[in-house]
């Protein structure tokens, strides 16, 4: 990801915490009053900016030691966002597995489709999923769950070889569902920023939380570049028949998203239910979410702009980060260690800014910081 990335995406989870509009978008909107609240957070029409509520403050928890605790989640994450969307299993699949396959379309064209229909999916269910998270009081056993099946869903990833059709198959089908189960516990993880920090503070610690997690894509993209894939085999020497060095990097990054998914699941407090949420089946909070988005039209039209606005943002994120290093292998005709070294180049520049935008979103609010990076 990029500068730009870090500060616009962080600043509108800053914002509005746990509400979904599009793809991969981590927001949930539930009802308050006159505004678009989030237990703790709300956004108020008449000020236009983020205001800290009173209101069910009892999952909060901002000291030093759950922020660090918090963002290691951010870290570990970066083992399926960095290593197998972006820089290493996604390239697998397209440049050594894909060529396997007969068809009229190439692999890219495969994997953009199922990709375009986890993003589908995570549409319609993301805004489901945060809202009874919430309602029921959830919200880390939502980050638990989702975060185990995502891992589980990785370690499956290490039986896809490159010798057969059958396994290109298989492998964009589990990417696309790892991408489904990885976006649901993301709402609900971003949903926590309120818990673990203040109005005062709330910048600097979602910026923390972004650069911890560019930084563990620096360092696991280090360990794939030398362990595992330079001069093939990397310097522990591993055999690459049946793409055996890029499946155990599959291995290694669910352990380490294990490892560092761990201490949020403990650490952060479950959140109290809202019985202001309607939880009864997935009609009636598809209904409430409708019943929220024309009362926000009502009484603040300009959050509707600024949810649909930032929603085609994020998928247009979407497909760079997908598709970035597959570009850049099979057009530019980059090797994969090339591609690894650019993904570590720029976690490193994005780290630096999550951290340089977090103060600035503290001093001179969010949207002085999206327009200037824009």
């Amino acid at each position: 990801r990029t500068t730009l990335t870090t500060t616009c995406y962080k600043s509108s989870r800053t914002a509005y915490g746990s509400t979904t509009t599009s793809t991969g978008s981590p927001y949930h909107l539930s009802s308050g009053n006159n505004s678009l609240s989030k237990h703790s957070c709300c956004f108020t029409p008449i000020l236009g900016k983020v205001s800290f509520m009173t209101t069910n403050f009892t999952g909060q928890r901002t000291d030093k030691t759950t922020v660090v605790l918090w963002s290691l989640w951010d870290l570990g994450s970066a083992a399926f966002n960095a290593v197998l969307i972006t820089f290493v299993f996604s390239v697998y699949l397209t440049d050594s597995v894909g060529k396997t396959i007969d068809s009229r379309f190439t692999p890219t064209t495969w994997l953009a489709i199922a990709i375009g229909v986890a993003g589908l999916f995570i549409a319609l269910l993301a805004p489901v999923i945060g809202q009874r998270s919430d309602a029921r009081g959830t919200r880390r056993r939502s980050v638990r769950v989702w975060t185990l099946v995502t891992i589980v869903i990785m370690l499956s990833l290490y039986f896809i070889r490159n010798d057969d059709p059958i396994y290109f198959w298989l492998g964009i089908t589990i990417l696309a569902i790892g991408s489904v189960t990885y976006e649901l516990g993301e709402v609900s993880y971003f949903a926590m920023l309120n818990q673990v920090s203040t109005e005062k503070n709330v910048g600097r610690v979602s910026g923390f939380g972004w650069a911890l997690g560019y930084f563990g894509g620096i360092f696991l993209l280090l360990i794939c570049y030398f362990g595992f894939i330079a001069d093939d085999g990397g310097y522990l020497h591993i055999s690459t028949e049946g793409g055996l060095n890029v499946r155990l990097v599959a291995i290694m990054s669910a352990l380490w998203f294990l490892v560092f998914g761990l201490p949020v699941m403990f650490r952060v407090p479950e959140i109290a239910p809202n019985p202001n949420i309607g939880s009864d089946g997935f009609v009636e909070s598809y209904k409430e979410l409708w019943h929220t988005l024309r009362r926000l039209w009502r009484k603040d039209r300009s959050s509707v702009f600024f949810l649909i606005s930032s929603a085609i943002f994020r998928d247009g994120l979407a497909g760079v980060f997908t598709f970035g290093a597959i570009l850049a292998v099979s057009v530019y005709e980059l090797d994969a260690g090339d591609v690894l070294i650019f993904g570590i180049a720029a976690n490193l520049i994005s780290a630096l800014g999550a951290v340089v935008c977090g103060y600035f979103d503290d001093i001179f609010g969010p949207k002085p910081v999206i327009m200037v990076s824009l």
